[in-house]
């Protein structure tokens, strides 16, 4: 349970925090009738486009967790999909690719660089035209991908 003040609250789930807000329409009060506490469901709900955050490293853009709308106005959904096991193999992008990791961890390492960028579930990527990097696969990948 979370206590609200107005219309908005704090919520701590996995030690990530989610500042949100909901109509008070959709509030339910708790079993306890001398308690201001509501229900957190509809904070779970509307939480989804709330984490979305992107990053840029490397040269990579990641953008973590981003809301179904901005997968189905890409329509990544209808993009050609590929997979791998756990390995570690070289690439170059010879054009733009975009994807969207269903499943899978990866490490990518731009070649003459010491640091890398992980990539997982649920995260929406794009590689520039020209980068030559090392893919280090620890868990099995399936994506969505577009090259532009």
């Amino acid at each position: 349970m979370a206590s609200l003040s107005v219309n908005s609250a704090l919520l701590s789930i996995e030690n990530k925090r989610y500042l949100c807000y909901c109509p008070r329409r959709e509030w339910r009060r708790s079993s306890s009738s001398s308690s201001r506490r509501y229900s957190v469901t509809p904070i779970i709900r509307c939480s989804a486009d709330i984490d979305s955050v992107a990053i840029q490293k490397l040269g990579i853009k990641v953008d973590r967790n981003p809301p179904e709308s901005r997968l189905t106005q890409l329509g990544v959904r209808n993009w050609p999909k590929w997979g791998c096991p756990p390995s570690k193999f070289p690439w170059t992008y010879s054009d733009k690719e975009t994807c969207y990791l269903l499943q899978g961890k990866v490490k990518v390492t731009p070649d003459g660089s010491n640091e890398s960028v992980e990539i997982g579930a649920g995260d929406l990527v794009e590689f520039p035209k020209g980068m030559s990097c090392t893919w280090d696969v620890s868990v099995a990948v399936d994506k969505h991908y577009n090259f532009s």
